[in-house]
């Protein structure tokens, strides 16, 4: 199932990661046209991550490559984001190491316990859910960089938001390693 609907919904967010950085780099743009079009276009991939989970449960097109390929996708998209975020001086260097090495770190993790046949004690767990949507409400308020309806400072909402999603970042690690911990030390001796 390398080409169904829910698996090409996932490439889409692995696709979209070019276009939303190309769209810093058009010419012929104010900067407010450029954060709402990279704003929309985060906001409309970013849903694909619902949408793909939804319609491979509905049309029973789960598979291995797509659990695999799914938080793949995820973690490209908000790695780049981060990144063209801390390139345009609107999120801290420091958040973004903190988010990104916890993925690396988290997805490591994840594959050394499913070769040694312990995936059930770093399964997703709830705060791992509420991390990631975090993020993702913090990531378009950051790229957008405004005011919307000349109330909302988007740039105030999305740094508390970011750090709030790089303390439950840390909060998660910590969470999983515990979870794996007592795997680690049998396999350690």
């Amino acid at each position: 199932m390398f080409f169904n609907l829910p698996t090409l919904l996932t490439w889409a967010r692995i696709i979209a990661i070019p276009l939303i950085i190309g769209v810093f780099y058009l010419e012929g743009m104010s900067m407010a046209q450029k954060n709402l079009i990279a704003t929309i276009m985060f906001v409309v991939f970013a849903a694909t991550d619902w949408a793909d989970g939804y319609l491979a449960r509905k049309l029973n097109q789960t598979s291995a490559f797509g659990a695999f390929l799914d938080p793949v996708a995820d973690k490209f998209l908000v790695c780049a984001s981060l990144l063209v975020l801390v390139h345009l001086d609107r999120a801290d260097v420091f958040v973004a190491l903190i988010i990104i090495g916890r993925e690396i770190a988290i997805s490591s993790l994840r594959e050394w316990m499913a070769i040694i046949g312990a995936t059930k004690s770093v399964a997703v767990h709830m705060l791992g859910k509420v991390k990631t949507t975090v993020q993702m409400v913090a990531i378009p308020f950051l790229l957008f960089n405004g005011s919307v309806f000349g109330m909302i400072d988007t740039h105030l909402w999305g740094t508390w938001l970011i750090w709030a999603s790089a303390v439950l970042t840390v909060w998660s690690m910590v969470y999983y390693l515990q979870k794996a911990l007592p795997e680690i030390r049998a396999r350690a001796r």
